[in-house]
């Protein structure tokens, strides 16, 4: 474990197409928190970040003496620390399940988007593809039910999700308003009209859907 450099105020070195930096970008603005934003390259990063990270990941946040590299945890980390709003339920029940929530985006969803981006087969990029447009066409009818995932508010499982439907262009999956799709569509908008995930975005995240 290398030594951390203190610094004066909150680091986030992130990457600019990254979705798991992308969410937690969505969870500082949430809060209002500011932090120094350190633009890097995922496949290159920074040689402080291999100093303080032993996986020379991003995203990394330095918060004083404190290192934190994996998505989830920094959520997490930013929600209990500056509490308000509160991006977790309250009661432990609905706080396991939203934990639930973003494990299953994980493992079904964040999988298919690394395929995506990273395979060189394209046999593996198009079932990936194939298989990312029919999962989100398949969760389109429970925003029929509650204005965000499985909520009345917006949380931490929102901020894993949205970035993954900004990117659905730029990732080759289109999908047209119809009956099926339209309260998709209408979680879309709602969402990512939301002051924190606009000015969460880099201006490479903006040129994918422009």
């Amino acid at each position: 474990m290398g030594v951390v450099t203190k610094r004066s105020s909150m680091t986030f070195f992130t990457d600019s197409s990254c979705h798991y930096c992308h969410r937690v970008r969505i969870v500082l603005e949430e809060k209002g928190v500011s932090a120094d934003m350190v633009q890097s390259d995922s496949a290159n990063p920074p040689s402080e970040v291999g100093e303080i990270n032993p996986y020379s990941s991003l995203p990394t946040l330095v918060d004083r003496d404190l290192v934190l590299y994996e998505s989830k945890v920094i959520m997490e980390y930013l929600d209990e620390r500056f509490p308000h709003p509160p991006l977790l339920p309250v009661y432990p029940v609905a706080r396991a399940e939203s934990r639930l929530f973003i494990y299953r985006i994980e493992r079904d969803w964040s999988t298919l988007v690394d395929s995506i981006l990273n395979s060189r087969s394209e046999n593996v990029v198009k079932k990936a593809i194939k298989e990312l447009r029919e999962g989100v066409l398949a969760i389109s009818p429970i925003f029929s039910e509650t204005p965000y995932f499985m909520s009345e508010e917006f949380t931490l499982v929102d901020c894993c999700l949205a970035p993954i439907l900004w990117r659905l262009p730029s990732l080759g999956i289109d999908i047209k308003p119809t009956k099926q799709s339209k309260p998709l569509f209408v979680y879309m908008d709602k969402v990512f009209s939301r002051e924190s995930f606009v000015e969460a975005l880099s201006e490479q995240e903006r040129e994918m859907r422009r």
